[in-house]
């Protein structure tokens, strides 16, 4: 639950970033990402409750990131992708050596998820590899990200 919601500040942050940029489609993005994150900590939150399972909620941390260039900030959400990834997969490990089926089953849907999460960090890396020394090409990638919408 934790993890999840400082990955939702993470994003927030980025999100704070290219607003300051103006660039309100890559903002638009990062800010759905966070709003993803929240939904991912509340399965979390509401799979424990399901199972009688007491909850801690520890502190939050703020992000720790100066973000120096585009490229450095879209590659911290794919190094944050992975950090969460290797998580998920640790407690999936764990839930298998003692045979608890009930949350391997619950992991499996944030396996799927974090493929498809990793793969669009990388994406967004490279597009603007590709686009992003060119000012039209930001444009046209920030008028793309500002399509897109909460699932």
């Amino acid at each position: 639950i934790q993890k999840e919601f400082e990955s939702a500040y993470l994003y927030l942050s980025i999100a704070s970033y290219f607003d300051s940029l103006n660039l309100k489609g890559f903002s638009n993005w990062f800010k759905i990402q966070a709003s993803e994150e929240e939904e991912h900590a509340m399965r979390f939150y509401d799979f424990l409750m399901k199972n009688n399972q007491k909850i801690n909620l520890l502190p939050i941390k703020a992000p720790d990131i100066k973000f120096e260039n585009t490229l450095q900030v879209l590659e911290c959400a794919l190094t944050n992708e992975k950090y969460v990834t290797k998580l998920i997969n640790s407690i999936y490990l764990n839930a298998k050596e003692i045979n608890d089926f009930c949350t391997m089953n619950f992991l499996g849907w944030f396996i799927s998820e974090q493929l498809e999460e990793e793969l669009k960090a990388q994406s967004l890396i490279d597009q603007y590899k590709l686009f992003g020394k060119d000012s039209q090409g930001i444009f046209q990638l920030d008028k793309e990200y500002s399509k897109r919408k909460i699932k």
